[in-house]
């Protein structure tokens, strides 16, 4: 018998099969076997044999499986999908199997994008400024598509109405001022910041320094907020700082009015030093002694401050009234040249012709450094806002706050006074 006693009957092929010794089982199953194959080759019409919907036959209580349901491998986390009342200084949070190889997009309702910086280790997109008030934006998250998954992911969101208590914030140092190496960074708030909030408020400012130094903020007051390098700026470095507080939380719905950024310069080295036990002043220009003072500070009832300060203020002329603090009889009305201001309870450099026969020798003044009226000049004309002076052996000490006194604490304590130390 050839091939066509195949396609007969299965019977056929069984009955030599099993004189030959083979278990018949085995050839019935390979004559049923064809039989499927003959018969799926056969049907090419437009209806389906009823083996393969399962409503006829021996297949009829077969299921087609069901199709697996397409998943992400990426997710938009925060902010939740469609949600409200969302802060201006949003960050955008995703999940994603591939990090490195996914991409974040934001835009607003206009189809513009919104610039930002992606941090694929935290999964952040972070936008570069607060984001606009009570408008919705459409986060779009890609990466790679895996097996039965997609790799796109879109949510949107809506910021929060505009508040209307705003803080104003603001610093007194402007772009391309050159200052002296001990000048802080100073940062003014309209309102005081609680504790709690100080350091979401610490985070969205940035100090960057060229050469790079290190450095931390300080908080003077709940209003006031300074930065200092952990030593003197380098001479004639470049510093800028930016804060980005616009929409930040600072309590009781109170919220950062705007972004503020400075760019300045760091003048020469320029540093003074004052001892009582010489009564001399040693001034010091890029590491090099450059001149050597003698001074008068302050006499046993009114002592100069010990510690470390730096110059403020500066007027060519001015008038010093005591009167109405002192009193008539320990007051004064004087008309004084050369003055720089080194702290806020009334301690200047300045120039003192009265005392010019006692400087280098005795204390008579009311605790400024008083110098002669050629030294008072001479200073004057070479020294900037944020150049240091550090005055000791007065056995009065300087009040940390009276002045811009952040050189007068240890590195180790001015970290102290970060937020986030």
């Amino acid at each position: 018998m050839g091939t066509s006693g195949v396609r007969s009957t299965g019977l056929d092929t069984a009955r030599p099969a099993a004189r030959a010794g083979r278990r018949p089982w085995r050839v019935a199953a390979a004559a049923v076997a064809a039989g499927v194959v003959l018969l799926s080759a056969g049907c090419s019409g437009d209806k389906s044999p009823s083996w393969q919907n399962g409503s006829q036959g021996s297949g009829g209580n077969a299921q087609s499986p069901s199709p697996t349901p397409t998943q992400s491998t990426v997710a938009v986390t925060t902010p939740a999908p469609d949600a409200k009342d969302v802060v201006a200084i949003t960050d955008i949070k995703y999940d994603s199997e591939d990090p490195e190889n996914t991409s974040v997009e934001v835009k607003d309702a206009d189809g513009d994008a919104v610039k930002g910086e992606l941090d694929k280790d935290a999964k952040v997109f972070r936008p570069a400024k607060a984001l606009n008030y009570g408008t919705t934006y459409t986060v779009t998250v890609t990466g790679t598509a895996t097996e039965g998954k997609s790799g796109t992911s879109t949510a949107s969101f809506t910021t929060m109405a505009k508040p209307s208590k705003q803080v104003r914030v603001s610093s007194f140092l402007g772009d391309g001022q050159v200052v002296g190496v001990g000048m802080p960074l100073i940062v003014r708030f309209g309102r005081s910041v609680p504790e709690k909030y100080r350091g979401d408020v610490e985070k969205r400012m940035t100090v960057n320094a060229t050469p790079q130094q290190e450095g931390t903020w300080h908080w003077i007051s709940p209003t006031e907020i300074h930065y200092r390098p952990k030593t003197y700026w380098k001479p004639y470095s470049k510093v800028s700082y930016q804060v980005k507080l616009a929409g930040v939380p600072m309590g009781n719905d109170w919220y950062g009015r705007s972004d503020l950024g400075v760019d300045l310069k760091i003048g020469r080295s320029f540093v003074m030093t004052v001892e009582n036990k010489t009564k001399r002043m040693t001034v010091r220009q890029d590491g090099k002694v450059i001149n050597t003072i003698p001074v008068s500070l302050g006499k046993p009832s009114t002592p100069s401050s010990s510690g470390t300060m730096v110059v403020m203020e500066k007027k060519e002329h001015t008038v010093f009234d005591t009167i109405a603090e002192l009193g008539p009889e320990e007051g004064y009305r004087t008309k004084i040249d050369f003055a720089q201001r080194i702290t806020w309870s009334g301690q200047f450099i300045h120039a003192a012709k009265w005392s010019e026969g006692v400087q280098g020798r005795t204390n008579v003044s009311h605790g400024c450094i008083n110098v002669s009226e050629k030294m008072g000049k001479w200073l004057f004309d070479r020294t900037m806002m944020g150049d240091p002076v550090t005055v000791s052996g007065t056995g009065s000490k300087l009040k940390n706050g009276n002045g811009w006194t952040d050189w007068n604490m240890s590195w180790d304590q001015y970290k102290q006074g970060s937020a986030l130390s």
